[in-house]
């Protein structure tokens, strides 16, 4: 059975009581959708129209089977997770702590993918009722969708990591180094939202100043040497972004 096409199914239930099952549950609410949960996965599921999985991954097929005769509609919430055992997927293209209000959807991207065109509409709808902007990801790019996500969120923590323990190393105090380096961080942040990394990119591996480059890996293998690999990969990837700008100087 499926829903009208032109109707957006208005039950669901949430199931999974995680960072985002619970900031999920309340956006629903908020924008008029008859909402049971968040649930945690022992809980007795309710009959709805749409019941969303916000398991981790590697418990979606068990939730599936438990949660199928249950819904109309059984969608996850996984970037990376394929198809196999539910009707649609919707993604928010957000970090998630769980204390964020309801709002927090408006405005950013939401990757949905469905097995039939009305799965795809569910989720489509969805994503719009929460104020975000969906798009398209098919089951054979999506690994490397949720890829690009990890490294623009998880894994530039590490680098944002590092650079607070070589300030440190370099003497500057630790309830300092956040507050010194945030509008470092986002400027950069803002001006690749505007012109792309090549163009944004500063500083003297841009400028070819490969002396500058040697002291700084000095220091960093004399202060923190479990970060020298790092900054070589770093430095690296830097230059090959750097090198078209330069060549065409």
């Amino acid at each position: 059975m499926s829903a009208p096409s032109n109707i957006l199914p208005t039950t669901v239930a949430v199931i999974g009581a995680g960072r985002l099952g619970g900031v999920l549950a309340r956006a629903l609410r908020q924008a008029g959708f008859d909402v049971q949960g968040p649930l945690d996965r022992e809980d007795r599921i309710p009959a709805s129209e749409i019941a969303l999985l916000c398991v981790p991954d590697a418990e979606i097929a068990a939730a599936a089977l438990a949660a199928r005769q249950h819904a109309t509609f059984l969608g996850h919430v996984s970037g990376a997770t394929p198809l196999d055992d539910v009707d649609f997927s919707i993604h928010p293209l957000q970090t998630f702590t769980g204390a964020e209000d309801p709002d927090v959807f408006h405005g950013i991207g939401a990757a949905v993918a469905g097995r039939t065109p009305e799965a795809v509409a569910v989720a489509e709808r969805l994503a719009h009722a929460l104020g975000a902007r969906p798009f398209r990801i098919d089951d054979a790019h999506r690994a490397g969708y949720h890829a690009s996500a990890s490294i623009a969120s998880n894994l530039l923590l590490a680098v944002l990591d590092a650079a607070e323990r070589v300030a440190v190393a370099a003497g500057i105090r630790p309830d300092d180094t956040r507050d010194l380096l945030a509008p470092l961080v986002t400027r950069t942040v803002q001006n690749w939202v505007r012109t792309g990394a090549p163009a944004a990119l500063t500083g003297p591996i841009a400028r070819g100043d490969a002396l500058t480059v040697r002291r700084q890996r000095d220091a960093v293998t004399a202060g923190t040497p479990e970060l020298t690999d790092l900054f070589d990969q770093l430095c690296d990837s830097t230059a090959a972004l750097a090198e078209p700008r330069r060549a065409s100087a």
